[in-house]
This record gives C-alpha cells, sequence and structure tokens, in this order.
C-alpha cells in the first residue's frame, strides 16, 4: 500500500514514544535461547524478523523460508550446522537468494559442517546436513559482515572445544560483535577479543530457569526520532523508551552523532530524551564515518538533505549486500527529490540543495529503512511511501507511532 504523507507538523512539542526491544539483541538471544531452552528473554522485538526467527527455530519442516530477514539467514546457517541428525533447506526470498553467504559457509565448513548450494555457488538456497563439528580453529574475512562473524560466535559455546576465529583484514561492525560477546559473557561464557583472535570457550556450567535477559529498545528506530527533531523546531522534545547510556547497541552513536544536527540527548531511568537546541549553520558539513554503525546511513543521508547540508559518509560498503543496494537506493531516490548525490561502493556524498520537490513517490525496494528514512521529510513536503507495510520487517507500528505526534497521512 502507498502511503500518502501530507505536510504535517508536530502537535505536541513533547511527546513520548516506546519502542519495541532491538531486533539484533532479540535475534541473538533468540538463538541462544534455542541452544539453552531455560533462558528468559524480555522485551523481544515484535519485529517480522524476530516473529520469523522465532517461527524457524520453532519449525520441524526440512525446508525453512526466512523471506527477506538476512539475520536469520546467517544465524540459522550456524545453528542448523550444528543439530546432528537433521537434514534442513535453509532459502528465502528471491533477494535473499541474491545475497552473498560463501564466507559464512567457507567458515562452518572449515569446522566440520556439511553444507552445500542447492542453486548458485555461494548464495541461497542452502542444504544443510546437521553434524556435531569436532574442529575449533577458523579463519574469517573480517570485512563483508559482522553478522558472519556473530553467528559463529553464537553457537560456539555449545561445540567442545569452543571457536577460535582468526579474523583477516579490516573488521567490520565492531560493536555488532561486541554485543554478541556481551550477551554470551552474560549468560556465563567465557569470551576474549585481542587484536584480530576471538575465542569463545565451552559453557560449562548450566543455564538455570532464573536466568532472564532484557532486550533494550532499538536504537536503530531511534534514528527517525532524531531525524524527526532535527527537522523541527528549536525546544521540541520526543521521549523514547526503553533505552540505556551504556548500549550494546553501535547505533546508540546517534547520540553523539546528532549533535552535529542540532539534537541534544538527555538519558533520564530506562529512557532518552532528544530536544532541538540549536539552527545548523547552513554552512555545515556533515562528515561522518559509519563502519560501525551503516544501518543509520540513511536516516543521516535523508536529515542532511532536508536540511540542505552537505553530508559526506564512509564506511558503508556493507550496505550494497543489505535488502537492497542501499547506497544505489538512496541516490535514486533522494535524486527524484532534486539532490545531487555520488556514491562509491563504500560511501556517500550529498551536495547542498535548497530545494524538495513535493508529492515526489519514494520507492522502498522491499527495505523498511528505506520507508522509515524517508517519512520525516513530511515535516518539509508532501510525500509518497511506497510500499509503506515493509516497516513491519523491524519496526510494526512505526506510522501508528508518527501518526501520534502529528504526521497526517492516507
Amino acid at each position: 500500500m502507498n502511503l500518502h504523507l501530507q505536510k504535517s507538523k508536530l502537535t505536541n512539542p513533547k511527546s513520548s514514544i516506546q519502542i519495541t526491544g532491538s531486533k539484533s539483541e532479540s535475534n541473538r538471544l533468540l538463538l541462544l535461547q534455542a541452544l539453552y531452552p531455560k533462558l528468559h528473554i524480555e522485551n523481544i522485538s515484535n519485529s517480522d524478523d524476530s516473529q520469523l526467527m522465532t517461527k524457524a527455530l520453532a519449525s520441524t519442516s526440512n525446508v525453512i523460508d526466512i523471506h527477506h530477514a538476512g539475520t536469520a539467514m546467517r544465524f540459522l546457517t550456524a545453528f542448523f550446522a550444528t543439530q546432528s541428525g537433521r537434514t534442513i533447506e535453509l532459502t528465502g526470498s528471491q533477494r535473499m537468494k541474491e545475497r552473498p553467504i560463501k564466507i559464512l559457509v567457507d567458515a562452518l565448513n572449515q569446522l566440520g559442517a556439511k553444507i552445500s548450494y542447492k542453486e548458485n555457488e555461494g548464495y541461497p538456497p542452502l542444504i544443510i546436513q546437521g553434524q556435531k563439528l569436532t574442529k575449533h580453529q577458523v579463519n574469517l574475512k573480517a570485512n563483508v559482515s559482522s553478522q558472519y562473524i556473530s553467528a559463529l560466535l553464537l553457537i560456539a559455546s555449545t561445540l567442545e572445544n569452543g571457536i577460535e576465529l582468526q579474523l583477516e583484514g579490516k573488521i567490520t561492525s565492531v560493536p555488532y560483535i561486541n554485543m554478541t560477546l556481551s550477551l554470551l559473557k552474560q549468560i556465563g561464557v567465557e569470551t576474549a577479543f585481542v587484536e584480530n583472535i576471538i575465542t569463545v570457550k565451552p559453557l560449562k556450567k548450566t543455564i538455570e530457569d532464573s536466568t532472564s535477559l532484557v532486550v533494550e529498545s532499538d536504537w536503530s528506530s531511534a534514528s527517525y526520532y532524531y531525524s524527526i527533531v532535527a527537522l523541527s523546531a528549536i525546544g521540541t522534545e520526543i521521549e523514547l523508551s526503553s533505552y540505556k547510556q551504556d548500549s550494546l547497541q553501535g547505533d546508540s552513536s546517534l547520540a553523539e552523532l546528532y549533535k552535529a544536527f542540532g539534537v541534544e540527548t538527555h538519558f533520564n531511568t530506562n529512557a532518552v530524551t532528544l530536544k532541538k537546541v540549536k539552527i545548523v549553520n547552513a554552512n555545515t558539513v556533515i562528515n561522518f564515518d559509519l563502519a560501525n554503525s551503516p544501518d543509520i546511513a540513511q536516516t543521516i543521508s535523508v536529515t542532511a538533505f532536508a536540511l540542505g547540508l552537505e553530508c559526506n559518509l564512509t564506511g558503508l560498503h556493507t550496505l550494497k549486500i543489505k535488502e537492497t543496494d542501499r547506497l544505489e537506493a538512496l541516490k535514486a531516490e533522494i535524486e527524484k527529490l532534486s539532490g545531487n548525490v555520488r556514491i562509491t561502493n563504500e560511501s556517500l556524498h550529498l551536495a547542498v540543495s535548497n530545494t524538495i520537490k513535493e508529492h515526489i513517490s519514494i520507492a522502498t525496494y522491499n527495505d523498511h529503512r528505506m520507508a522509515m528514512a524517508f517519512a520525516p521529510l513530511a515535516l518539509r513536503v508532501p510525500i509518497v511511501i511506497e510500499d509503506s507495510g515493509v516497516v513491519s520487517k523491524s519496526y510494526p507500528t512505526f506510522w501508528e507511532d508518527l501518526k501520534t505526534l502529528g504526521f497526517q497521512f492516507n
């Protein structure tokens, strides 16, 4: 369904929004819960991806279809590789069949897994014959997707010798690796991350019924409210819950990054308040390296465009293998609106633009972040979001929450 957003303004300069649990944390914990069933999890994400992960882990079918859920594809590949006596075909959408997975498959096969390709070499669908993995040393290219690394780390504590993972090259999205290691430590797994070597020991203790972890709300979802506050009048405040200052999520860098857009972040008990404190000088140039938080690149690009600022983003090489090629998608849609964008394989460069075309229809490419990143533009001009339901992948109540702020659409 296409959603027509009218030019809107916030009806309450001090609003409050409750955001669901982090998809990234939820999917990691769901896999750990499948390995250690007594583990209890609170505030699980209500996203499509987490629901698909839950369904896949509970399924007794020999064919598991995870649709567009990239995290689930990577994590479940590792999980099913360890399930002795079970053979699974792991598949997904047409776009999923175009997303590479060879690096992870090669690493698992190094450990003794039996994984093959049903169609095209290096891509899903996969045929996974569950095995007892007896080897523990593995090498992995580190500059493609941290999800490959996390997939290995999440199963490591169940292997008789754990895992010693040697990373080759520059490591991508380190906060996501640290998130995985932190969650492992919270359930009692011994880990180490020294230079380019990660070690995970087998879990020696028994997980008790009382072991409970609470998922922090999703910082990626918070990014859209940072954009909304940045595009609003001085004094505008939005409180978001539930968040903590010592977050495991790399996208919590928003609190620092959005100072460049005149937004301050105040941490309260289990919440953050975003406040617009100043108008950004038109000559301001946004220069960010987002290697540790590439998922907020779309939001930042649109914020800068709406404010008429030059923007240079680097560290974006993983965006080309997401739900869509996000760099190409950003270029195409911002240029529809009159922007001028130049991209490379790992960067985006946005020129100053003082014009935003009205009533432009934004293609979302089956990508939830495209829909949500462009929505704040309705504070400037009327805009159309194609296939608006795609937001359910990570944030099903997004449009309802925007309506409570004063956004108008039909």
